[in-house]
């Protein structure tokens, strides 16, 4: 009986605290479906000491300002919420979007490509090391969340 009591305390905890984390994630529900995984990654990089909102907001705009000179509809949008503009988020759009997770990883993997050929990357002689979470943790993003706007979410904890 002890066991089934502990059991079900556990259980009840774990729900309570995966509630609180989910109602702390305010954009849930609003740009993205809410979390379906969720994982950290350690990055390689720290945050540079010159990291600012406006740093990160440019960033992202740069990224968007780079998909709007291609001659066809962007596959998915990315920008930055959160007070210091800290949260990165990127939603794939339509059809040509991603459908699933892997096809958001593959997308990440892209980023990377697009970041390791920035001049930024290769005057610090990281470009063949830093992905694009360590280019995010660099300049002080604290979190990456990618959906497909539909199914699934999913939240990167930058370390």
């Amino acid at each position: 009986m002890l066991k089934i009591v502990v059991g079900a305390l556990a259980v009840l905890s774990f729900s309570f605290i995966a509630s609180m984390a989910a109602a702390a994630d305010r954009h849930a529900g609003y740009y993205y479906p809410a979390l379906t995984s969720q994982e950290t990654y350690v990055a390689r990089s720290q945050t540079m000491a010159s990291e600012n909102r406006a740093l990160r907001l440019g960033f992202v705009t740069g990224l968007s300002t780079l998909q709007a000179k291609l001659p066809y509809a962007p596959s998915y949008v990315i920008f930055a919420k959160g007070e210091k503009a800290e949260k990165m988020i990127i939603v794939g759009l339509g059809l040509q979007g991603f459908r699933t997770l892997y096809q958001a990883r593959a997308q990440l993997a892209q980023l990377t490509a697009i970041s390791r050929s920035t001049k930024f990357l290769q005057d610090l002689s990281v470009e063949t090391y830093f992905t694009f979470f360590d280019v995010a943790k660099l300049l002080g993003f604290e979190q990456i969340t990618i959906s497909d706007g539909a199914d699934f979410a999913h939240q990167v904890q930058l370390d």
